[in-house]
């Protein structure tokens, strides 16, 4: 399983439930195309966490680097209806980083595959 993390805050003046709505929407669309095999939307509880990390935390889960590359080139398409959910979601947020994490060890290893 691949695992790609985005760390964001929200803009200012943007209603949190309104974000996670479009949130939701976004990532359960790319879940029923088969371009994502699940998602989870986090928030930072209780102020713990390292002051540079940003207060909101969104998970993909790939079940490997051809899935991930399909959502990627669906986004990339800029067309309807993904265009208009990634702009929902896109248009609400700053401090936007990310990091791509796996399984480990994962399935490939495991049966003495080489992967990269």
């Amino acid at each position: 399983m691949d695992i790609y993390h985005v760390w964001c805050n929200l803009k200012p003046g943007v209603d949190d439930t309104e974000f996670a709505d479009a949130a939701h929407a976004y990532l359960q669309h790319l879940c029923e195309e088969g371009a994502l095999a699940n998602y989870r939307l986090t928030r930072r509880k209780l102020g713990l966490g390292h002051p540079n990390l940003p207060e909101w935390n969104i998970l993909l889960e790939f079940e490997d680097m051809t899935q991930m590359d399909q959502a990627f080139s669906s986004v990339a398409s800029r067309t309807d209806p993904v265009e208009s959910f990634h702009y929902a979601v896109n248009s609400k947020v700053q401090d936007v980083f990310f990091a791509l994490y796996r399984d480990f060890p994962d399935a490939f290893r495991e049966r003495g595959e080489e992967r990269f």
